[in-house]
């Protein structure tokens, strides 16, 4: 989709979350996409990744939006909510922000930051699990 600005792109993920439809949600991403998460192991892969989302939307029954965006040349920051049911719950709005990065007109890297009040987080820190902070320029501590 040479052309397509990259909100617009964003929205046509998120729209392909929102149904659960793997070929929508892949056809947005690099081959290699690798998605990072505060919480878990990054997911890697453009068919992997099209596979979590549709695996998990039935399970929480989730609508996201993309709320505000900023772009600039090939990297896109993002604010979206997600409107879900908690397992047993009634719904709520939960909200988060992702930083893109973008080649060739489709989505090469998500790293995604939010907190689920919902969920057993095991590590005390948020940093995005699997990322090469040093290798990017990022301060890091010397061990």
């Amino acid at each position: 989709m040479s052309g397509e600005l990259p909100l617009d792109l964003i929205r046509r993920y998120y729209a392909g979350c929102n149904a659960a439809d793997r070929a929508a949600m892949q056809a947005t991403f690099c081959d290699d996409v690798v998605h990072y998460f505060t919480h878990h192991a990054p997911v890697c892969g453009a068919a992997a990744l099209a596979e979590h989302w549709a695996r998990m939307q039935p399970r929480i029954g989730g609508h996201w939006t993309v709320d505000h965006g900023i772009v600039q040349g090939e990297e896109a920051v993002i604010e979206w909510t997600l409107r879900w049911s908690p397992p047993g719950g009634a719904p709520e709005l939960m909200r988060g922000a992702e930083w893109y990065r973008l080649r060739d007109g489709r989505i090469g890297e998500i790293r995604a930051y939010y907190l689920n009040r919902h969920a057993p987080y095991e590590r005390r820190h948020f940093e995005l699990d699997g990322f090469d902070y040093a290798g990017r320029g990022y301060p890091v501590l010397s061990e």
